[in-house]
């Protein structure tokens, strides 16, 4: 029973810093986007980054065996 003494003011005060927290990170614009980033993982902007094929100046050739 008396442990109950401690944990009581304890997570008052857990509480009211997460409280804190939490207004510091809406008043910082933390949730202001909340469909971006769901979005853009979606979007196909990497083609740019990746090596195009070039074509082998013997491709045109055929060979028949």
């Amino acid at each position: 029973m008396e442990v109950i003494y401690s944990l009581i003011p304890g997570m008052m005060f857990f509480g009211v810093i997460l409280v804190v927290v939490l207004i510091f990170s809406v008043k910082k614009g933390q949730y202001e986007d909340m469909e971006g980033s769901g979005n853009r993982i979606l979007m196909d902007d990497d083609e740019d980054m990746m090596p195009h094929p070039t074509k082998r100046p013997d491709a045109d050739k055929k060979t028949i065996e």
